[in-house]
């Protein structure tokens, strides 16, 4: 009896393999497909016209460009002190199991779970009609720092619960307060958790678009003059394109989003792990 319960469990287990096999397959062919379309398609419509030059004749993703940059810098301007600070809060200054902390939690992962559109109507009807910002990058990047933050106080929190016990309370040993044992100890020995959370925040910015078509203006053949002024963004120039009759802009676009996503997440990762052994040497 126990043999043949034996090799029942083997073949389930083989059968859970294959499954798992197959899906990941799947995956990476719906991946390789997709990436392999879009490169394509669009790698042979990127030229310095369509990323440097003036929006003429000719479309350019010059304003997408410098509209991206806003929206980051704002963005993690804003998201990082209070994500940052949120994530200490709940690791060094509130007990696990206290309602206060289960409370906070349950909001963050609801906020997280929210469809960006809805940040998107949120943004428009506070930023642009209420407050009177209009159609700017200072609403669209208020808007994507609200967005951001869930991200940004999960993962703080990750890294800062990963630190050792044992080094905070070698810290009270030498006689260090609370504020100074976070500072000079939690947070360097978090700082790859936290870097990598950041930049991973900066590359959904980038890819985002339900949002902004709410909130910026979508403003794609002017620079934007400053933060208060409207403007677009690459995700944004991708949907105007493809569907304003420029389709071959439209998959070059997709190309130097796609770029730009991708180099993040290598950098996020190279970041992390060079952080970390920096860690480990300083230990």
């Amino acid at each position: 009896m126990k043999a043949r319960a034996h090799r029942k469990e083997i073949r389930k287990y083989s059968v859970l393999k294959v499954v798992a096999q197959t899906a990941l397959g799947l995956t990476l062919v719906a991946l390789c497909a997709v990436t392999l379309f879009v490169l394509a398609r669009g790698i042979p419509h990127v030229n310095t016209q369509l990323l440097f030059g003036d929006y003429g004749m000719y479309p350019s993703i010059k304003p997408a460009l410098i509209g991206t940059l806003y929206l980051i810098v704002i963005s993690i301007l804003i998201a990082a002190p209070i994500g940052i600070g949120s994530a200490v809060f709940l690791t060094e200054y509130t007990r696990s199991n206290s309602r206060l902390t289960r409370t906070i939690r349950i909001a963050t992962e609801t906020l997280a779970g929210i469809p960006s559109i809805v940040y998107g109507i949120f943004g428009y009807l506070v930023f642009v009609v209420a407050l009177g910002f209009k159609y700017s990058l200072i609403g669209g990047g208020i808007t994507l720092a609200i967005m951001i933050l869930p991200v940004v106080v999960r993962s703080t929190e990750e890294s800062l619960l990963a630190v050792p016990r044992i080094l905070r309370e070698g810290s009270f040993a030498l006689g260090s307060s609370k504020v100074r044992t976070i500072f000079s100890v939690v947070l360097p020995c978090a700082s790859s958790g936290i870097v990598t959370s950041l930049i991973l925040a900066v590359g959904r910015v980038m890819s985002e678009s339900a949002v902004l078509i709410l909130t910026i203006g979508m403003v794609v053949n002017k620079i934007p003059e400053g933060f208060a002024s409207p403007g677009t963004s690459l995700a944004l120039d991708v949907y105007y394109f493809g569907s304003h009759g420029y389709p071959e802009q439209a998959a070059a676009t997709g190309v130097v989003l796609l770029v730009l996503v991708v180099s993040i997440n290598i950098l996020a990762t190279v970041l992390g792990k060079a952080l970390g052994r920096g860690e480990l040497v300083d230990g």
